[in-house]
């Protein structure tokens, strides 16, 4: 196997999205379009979206990203919004995208065109979730969007196979169909429930950080592939396990943290930048399987078939939105009334994304009385066209959509305010803590030291009120800021002259390397307090 077409993949994949984050249009549009310019450049390597790669390799490690990057707190706060989504949505836009396909394309058979219903049913709301942090979107409609991300593949898959068992002529039935979902579903959680909490024990028992790590890369492909092996969904697995494991992140030690941090963080950046580089760099694959469609035909049909998609979204979100509250006293008690204006933000956010096209290579080629899969290639085509227009057109007008309705931001200095009172709490027991561990002879501390811990306190407990309050007239920074910016620029000094030293060959470079953790250890502590 040639590793050069791989290199060339993510390397340029990660050079497209480090581009993205200087620009304020998001990541994966960027890299969808990268995509498509580059697939019909000369020479370039064909790139194959194979499904038994994107599903079992990729699929799992994006999930548990996600998932951990979620609040298992929040998504619990929105169950009724992410299931309607998630699950409700996803089955409807199946039934209703797939009879329109039927409708729309003559010959087309009703299993085949419900195959692409399910294939084209979940968003992938990676791009929207960005742009809606970016822009500060309340926290409910985040949630709502990630939370539905993170179960509606599970749903998808499961419907696929049903229409796939259909559609080949394997007699699937109704009920079986419904069957089938729900052992999917209640399989995949129970397989995340009964491996959380032995994961999570081992986690906390590795000793070195290392380990711990080690697990934790290999803990999505262990919950994935242990489900699927008893026919429940992996997808669903993957979130439960993550989900737990991240909202008891602080049980284990702070160098594990920090490194599984990082760790996630770059796998994350590779594995986002390089499907979204796939979807673009399929066009021509795509194009040139058309078969017995012409091209402009394809094209109608692709781009009535994206009418219907966008939609059919829109008929779901509103009703989902004000009926429970029609319907129930209790949701109106506890939660405000809605406008019209987040729920048309939720329904343009319906970007498709890598899922939906590795699911859609997935179709297998003949039936089983051996004839080709009816309009296989059509359906690869729709798929991507949907995929390719969501992004582009909604990815490309959804931050000014949000600035145009005029949605509430997050009232950062409530937000700033809250963390203070939680850092004060925090530090008043801290402080009376300190003050009986002094108190104990084995504790003993001359005073200076002593001092230093007390100061070190609270440095943490003034820091955030800080923020609030004032700012320099000459650079606009609050006093916290200026305190963080002098903190780096002493540890630069610091860490220049240990460099010196081992240059004059005064230390050695394992020295080096302990005296150069130390500081850095210092530095991510304020930089994580900066940018947290």
């Amino acid at each position: 196997m040639d590793p050069l077409p791989l290199l060339l993949l993510v390397a340029g994949s990660a050079a497209v999205a480090g581009l993205a984050r200087r620009t304020s249009v998001s990541a994966p549009l960027l890299l969808v379009t990268a995509g498509l310019l580059v697939s019909y450049v000369p020479g370039i390597p064909h790139y194959t979206l194979a499904p038994d790669v994107v599903l079992p390799l990729l699929l799992p490690p994006l999930l548990y990203t996600a998932a951990a990057d979620s609040s298992y707190l929040g998504l619990r706060s929105q169950t009724r919004s992410i299931a309607l989504l998630s699950v409700g949505y996803v089955l409807f836009a199946t039934l209703v995208v797939g009879w329109a396909a039927y409708l729309l394309v003559p010959d087309l058979p009703l299993t085949a065109a419900l195959v692409l219903g399910a294939v084209i049913a979940p968003p992938d709301a990676v791009a929207a979730t960005a742009v809606a942090r970016r822009l500060g979107l309340p926290s409910r409609i985040t949630t709502i969007l990630q939370g539905e991300s993170l179960v509606n593949d599970a749903t998808a898959i499961t419907a696929y196979k049903v229409a796939v068992a259909a559609a080949v002529g394997e007699g699937a039935s109704w009920a079986g169909g419904i069957g089938e979902f729900v052992l999917a579903a209640f399989g995949g959680i129970a397989v995340g429930l009964v491996l959380m909490v032995p994961l999570h024990w081992l986690r906390t028992h590795l000793k070195e950080a290392l380990l711990q790590n080690t697990l934790s890369l290999l803990t999505p492909f262990v919950a994935y592939a242990t489900a699927e092996q008893v026919h429940a969904s992996g997808v669903l697995a993957v979130v439960v396990v993550a989900l737990y494991l991240a909202h008891r992140a602080w049980q284990v030690d702070f160098a594990t943290r920090l490194q599984e941090d990082a760790v996630w963080r770059m796998v994350a950046f590779i594995l986002e930048s390089a499907v979204f580089a796939l979807i673009g760099l399929q066009l021509s694959f795509v194009l040139g399987g058309l078969g017995e469609y012409a091209v402009i035909e394809a094209v109608w049909y692709a781009i009535a078939l994206f009418l219907v998609v966008v939609v059919t979204r829109f008929i779901w979100v509103y009703p989902g939105t004000f009926l429970p509250r029609l319907l129930s006293s209790r949701i109106r008690k506890r939660e405000e009334n809605p406008t019209w204006k987040a729920p048309f933000v939720i329904g343009w956010a319906g970007m498709r994304g890598v899922v939906s096209l590795a699911v859609a290579f997935s179709i297998p080629h003949v039936t089983h009385d051996g004839e080709p899969f009816p309009a296989r290639n059509l359906v690869l085509f729709l798929t991507f066209t949907t995929v390719i227009g969501t992004l582009v057109i909604q990815g490309l007008s959804l931050p000014p959509l949000i600035r145009a309705l005029h949605l509430p931001q997050r009232n950062r200095r409530h937000t700033t305010l809250m963390e203070a009172q939680a850092q004060s709490q925090a530090s008043g027991a801290a402080e009376e803590r300190l003050d009986a561990l002094l108190a104990d002879e084995r504790n003993t501390l001359p005073q200076p030291l002593a001092d230093r811990l007390r100061t070190v306190l609270d440095r943490r407990r003034n820091a955030v009120w800080e923020r609030l309050g004032a700012v320099n007239k000459v650079t606009g920074e609050s006093a916290d800021e200026i305190y963080r910016r002098l903190s780096r620029d002493m540890i630069s000094a610091e860490r220049d002259v240990f460099v010196q030293l081992r240059n004059a060959r005064r230390i050695d470079d394992e020295m080096l390397r302990t005296l150069l953790r130390r500081l850095d250890l210092e530095e991510a502590a304020a930089d994580r307090e900066e940018t947290g």
